[in-house]
């Protein structure tokens, strides 16, 4: 069996909250625009846990996912560019993890969220999920 990848994916909440998608209780994940973002989304693999960021307004970490379809053509679009894969809520936080707090913990200095600010997803490694799992809790 393949090993669990970690992600993370970010949301602006007016966009879509993770209270909306606990609402609908999975969603593709659309509106990919960037080549690396667009990489990552391809090595997803069904499975794998994502974090999910609200971005802009709140900077929290909010809730755990995992991916449960792998990447096909994004439906939002004609281009054969861009791609989607389909997420479910799997928990909340008990405590949103702020990104103040995850710049403040010396493990993560070089996760993406810290090191490339527009990166919509990104990997994680394992130890770097777990702590912000630790930290949420």
């Amino acid at each position: 069996m393949e090993k669990t990848q970690y992600w993370l994916v970010k949301s602006e909440p007016f966009k879509y909250s993770w209270e909306k998608f606990n609402e609908d209780g999975r969603t593709f994940w659309d509106g990919v625009r960037n080549y690396q973002a667009r990489n990552n989304l391809k090595a997803m693999k069904e499975g794998d846990l994502v974090l999910f960021y609200h971005s802009n307004e709140g900077k929290n970490v909010v809730g755990i996912a995992k991916v449960v379809r792998e990447f096909y053509q994004d439906p939002t679009t004609d281009d054969a560019n861009w791609v989607v894969v389909d997420l479910a809520p799997v928990e909340s936080l008990k405590n949103p993890v702020s990104l103040e707090q995850i710049k403040a913990e010396p493990s993560l200095a070089d996760i993406s969220l810290v090191r490339q600010g527009r990166l919509s997803v990104m990997p994680l490694k394992a130890e770097e999920f777990d702590k912000i799992l630790e930290m949420g809790s």
